[in-house]
């Protein structure tokens, strides 16, 4: 394997390139999109229990950004072609292993910028206790947290966090009970 590909992600792989309101204008490979800093699309999850406590992975060491950060649940580009509830049913299964037939319900969106990767994004929340069969390659392991002691991590150790996370949580943090 190139030692410049790391595990679980494919280069060449197509996403769609979109323009300032998310309409698709072209395809390019993932690594000229993120190379060029190309607008693209992604979709991430919040996977909450009963008790109110946010699932988070922490991303396996062989991610190609933010290796070894603790992020959403589940998260993941739009390939190319794909719509965002097509991509959302996809990474669910794929990252950690929950099999859903129809999208959960979108939370939030986040328009493309630095902090996102240049990535427009649609934030979705799923009410799910578990357990997860965590893809490997993708995450090294995951954890229950409560919102209040994400906020404190986020705050505290900003570099244990995934940039886009950090750049999430605070949005939707603001909807959830105290």
């Amino acid at each position: 394997m190139d030692a410049n590909v790391k595990a679980g992600q494919n280069p060449e792989e197509l996403f769609d390139v979109v323009d300032e309101r998310d309409a698709v204008i072209g395809r390019a490979p993932r690594r000229e999109v993120h190379a060029k800093n190309l607008l693209h699309r992604a979709v991430h999850v919040l996977v909450f229990d009963t008790h109110g406590r946010v699932y988070l992975q922490k991303r396996s060491m062989a991610k190609d950004s933010a290796p070894g950060a603790w992020c959403s649940s589940c998260s993941g580009h739009l390939d190319a072609g794909e719509d965002y509830e097509t991509a959302v049913v996809r990474e669910l299964r794929e990252e950690i292993g929950v099999a859903i037939t129809e999208p959960p319900p979108r939370w939030l969106r986040l328009r493309a910028c630095a902090e996102t990767g240049w990535e427009f994004v649609w934030i979705y929340r799923l009410d799910h206790e578990g357990p997860f069969q965590l893809d490997p390659a993708e995450i090294e392991r995951g954890a229950w947290f409560t919102p209040a002691e994400v906020n404190a991590g986020v705050i505290e150790r900003p570099s244990d966090y995934a940039e886009s996370f950090r750049y999430l949580w605070p949005r939707v943090s603001l909807e959830l009970p105290e």
